[in-house]
């Protein structure tokens, strides 16, 4: 018999959100942890509400040198071509796009915003951004334009930026989900004096391979895909707290959050459901009974 929301425990909790944060699909991970689907989609709510806030409130003030920012394809409810066909598509449905702004140097995911691909998009994620960077930084994103004013609004001449721009050739074979094979890189300075040996996208690529396995929505050829942009958001708050916070980086030894200098020891999954925990609203005590008194005629 699987268990209502309202049972489950501390350790139970614990056991979905790490098989979320595992790459696992919510029906995978609601069928290895014996409990219903309800139950894990609004898990995965509170989970993202309490991320989304802790991550607004600890990730300020970054002593960051080199940022990268890219954006990465999925999709809700249905690819943007069969959106018009597609049965009650929701708000928000077809081309999801998410956007991260990653410190090269601790891997800390400084910002990230799920959208579309626009100018609106690009400028939230840079605004958001120059908010929580402490002091200049060299800037680096890929040729997408939406990034020229976006940068221009929020950090003015108090950044070095650049872009790099690559050219690739046709995809080979008949491998249609291949990428095609890059054929030229052009590095153009846009603002200030970035180090040209610095000018890259390595490592905010890399980021978007750990979500492709990290999280199984945005694993291609599936049927895992976001059927609602807020459980994409929701998904998302999560995975970077559990990135930020709890998940040693292989090579820095450490979290990304720790190696930033944002705290001192890294946190567990049982510290997210702490968050979780303390945004619940504590049970009403019930006062005790007293009669009514009879009204007394004057």
């Amino acid at each position: 018999m699987k268990c209502l929301m309202n049972k489950l425990t501390r350790a139970q909790r614990v056991h979905v959100l790490t098989l979320l944060c595992e790459g696992m699909s919510m029906r995978a991970a609601s069928r290895v942890a014996d409990v219903s689907y309800n139950t894990v989609c609004t898990l995965l709510r509170q989970a993202g509400k309490a991320c989304a806030e802790f991550h607004d409130k600890t990730v300020r003030d970054v002593h960051a040198q080199r940022v990268q920012c890219d954006e990465i394809w999925s999709f809700c409810y249905a690819k943007a071509k069969n959106v018009a066909t597609a049965k009650a598509a929701p708000e928000m449905a077809g081309d999801l796009w998410t956007w991260i702004g990653q410190d090269a140097d601790s891997k800390l995911i400084i910002s990230y915003l799920v959208g579309n691909r626009g100018g609106e998009a690009a400028y939230s994620l840079m605004q958001d951004m120059a908010e929580r960077l402490a002091g200049r930084v060299q800037l680096t994103s890929d040729g997408h334009k939406a990034y020229l004013e976006a940068v221009e609004a929020a950090f003015g001449a108090g950044v070095d930026y650049a872009m790099l721009i690559k050219s690739y050739g046709e995809t080979p074979g008949e491998g249609r989900y291949s990428p095609g094979e890059c054929v030229g890189i052009r590095k153009e300075i846009i603002e200030g004096r970035p180090d040209p040996k610095h000018i890259s996208t390595s490592y905010v690529e890399r980021q978007n391979l750990n979500l492709r396995m990290g999280i199984r929505r945005f694993t291609r050829l599936t049927n895992a895909f976001s059927k609602s942009a807020e459980a994409h958001y929701h998904m998302m708050a999560l995975y970077v707290v559990f990135h930020n916070f709890c998940r040693d980086h292989k090579t820095l030894r450490m979290t990304p959050a720790e190696a930033a200098g944002l705290v001192k020891s890294a946190m567990t999954v049982s510290d997210i459901v702490a968050l979780i925990e303390a945004r619940e609203a504590p049970a009403k005590k019930r006062g005790q009974y007293k009669p009514r008194q009879p009204k007394v005629a004057a």
